[in-house]
């Protein structure tokens, strides 16, 4: 926020406005979050993602069936997910490294922050009747991508921060894409 719309707004501009430690630990959970996806994707092993030993990511989409959350999901997984696994497999890897690396360099944030949110409840609905499973790790993460969404956090140490200026003053559709998503 600007000096000039902090004067104009007032107190309630300052209120508005997040100091520097605030900003610095928005851009951190993003950080984090992004790098929390970049690892997560690294088990995710093609060609076959685990289906032939029984492990890996096959292993985990299986829960959804074995320990069904949602039956409506345990259905999907049943009948549309584990038939198509290979495709499903790289569908996964890619969305969850793209996910990491954006996140990472804060590029487009708010979209992918909302595709985080989604990704996590799908891996939720998938683990958290799984014996063992901390269902409070993937509830974190649902929040934490809603915390970075709502917070516009690639605004701060990221792309989007230092792009955001030009996507303004453009005329493109990307430019206008990317200043919605940011």
């Amino acid at each position: 926020m600007t000096t000039a719309t902090r004067a104009r707004l007032g107190a309630a501009g300052a209120a508005l406005s997040p100091d520097r430690a605030g900003r610095w630990s928005i851009a951190a959970a993003r950080i984090v979050l992004g790098l929390l996806w970049l690892q997560n994707s690294g088990w995710k092993t093609p060609p076959d993602f685990g289906m032939s030993t029984e492990s890996g990511l096959y292993k985990f989409t299986t829960y959804a069936v074995e320990n069904e959350v949602f039956a409506p999901y345990a259905f999907v997984v049943r009948e549309l997910v584990l038939p198509n696994f290979i495709l499903f497999g790289w569908m996964v890897l890619l969305v969850e490294a793209a996910l990491g690396a954006f996140l990472l360099i804060g590029l487009a944030t708010r979209f992918w922050a909302l595709v985080g949110a989604a990704q996590a409840t799908a891996i939720a609905l998938s683990v958290v009747a799984t014996p063992g499973e901390w269902s409070w790790a993937y509830y974190l993460m649902i929040a934490g991508h809603l915390a970075i969404f709502g917070a516009a956090a690639g605004r701060y140490a990221g792309l989007d921060g230092v792009l955001r200026p030009a996507w303004k003053r453009g005329d493109s559709r990307i430019g206008r894409l990317l200043l919605r998503a940011s």
